[in-house]
């Protein structure tokens, strides 16, 4: 199978320790986290993803939002500059640990940080990445 997944996403999921907007939220995105782990391939997408669809239900989701659609553009502007094979919309993408750690490393030192900016986890996120990504779900490997 593959996850879909939307570009911002690309850069929460490094930070990832279990929180989130829901208990079903968290549940879905702890599923999403292991099969990550397990090297599952990533489908990179516009709009809503795996992660989003425990909120699509809510009356307004976020995930339209014109906000969270730039966060999209960002990090795919962000994460295109750094890695080698750069994330495209409709293209694929393997976490190996070597560009986990590669991304992880852009995004404690500000980087890749541009898409977090007026993002309501951006304090626990930096926090996160200040502590060495201590309690992450997904492992650098």
């Amino acid at each position: 199978m593959t996850i879909r997944l939307r570009p911002h996403h690309l850069l929460c999921l490094l930070t990832y320790v279990g929180k989130g907007y829901s208990a079903a939220f968290t549940a879905n995105y702890d599923a999403i986290a292991a099969r990550i782990g397990d090297g599952e391939d990533l489908l990179i997408v516009a709009g809503p993803d795996d992660i989003c669809a425990p909120l699509l239900a809510d009356a307004e989701p976020h995930c339209h939002r014109d906000s969270v659609i730039e966060r999209d553009r960002l990090a795919l502007r962000d994460l295109g500059e750094l890695l080698e094979t750069p994330p495209q919309l409709g293209g694929s993408v393997v976490l190996e640990p070597a560009v986990l750690k590669q991304m992880r490393e852009a995004f404690a030192t500000g980087r890749t940080r541009a898409a977090c900016v007026g993002c309501e986890w951006h304090g626990l996120c930096t926090g996160i990445a200040a502590g060495g990504f201590a309690g992450v779900v997904i492992p650098t490997g």
